[in-house]
């Protein structure tokens, strides 16, 4: 096994993680751009505001893109599976 292979394994799993991370943690993250945005015009400090529409956000991400995320998977999956018999000691 190469430091070539070992390298490009390695950069195509941190890829596809960021890749099926992305719609969760954008679309939380522009949730919360927008709560603390409205906190800071209404000055109402209220640190649990945050938690519940984060969480609603969370949950509709996975049920809009959670099939294409585990397809995303699947995908990496199936290349590892096929890359084993290639694996020299």
């Amino acid at each position: 096994m190469s430091y070539e292979f070992v390298i490009s394994f390695g950069r195509h799993a941190v890829e596809t993680m960021l890749l099926v991370s992305l719609p969760i943690l954008g679309l939380s993250m522009i949730v919360g751009l927008i709560i603390s945005i409205f906190q800071s015009v209404t000055q109402i400090q209220e640190m649990t505001l945050t938690f519940v529409p984060k969480i609603v956000i969370t949950f509709l991400a996975l049920l809009f893109f959670g099939s294409w995320m585990l397809g995303k998977l699947s995908d990496f999956l199936r290349e590892v599976i096929m890359t084993i018999p290639n694996i020299s000691g």
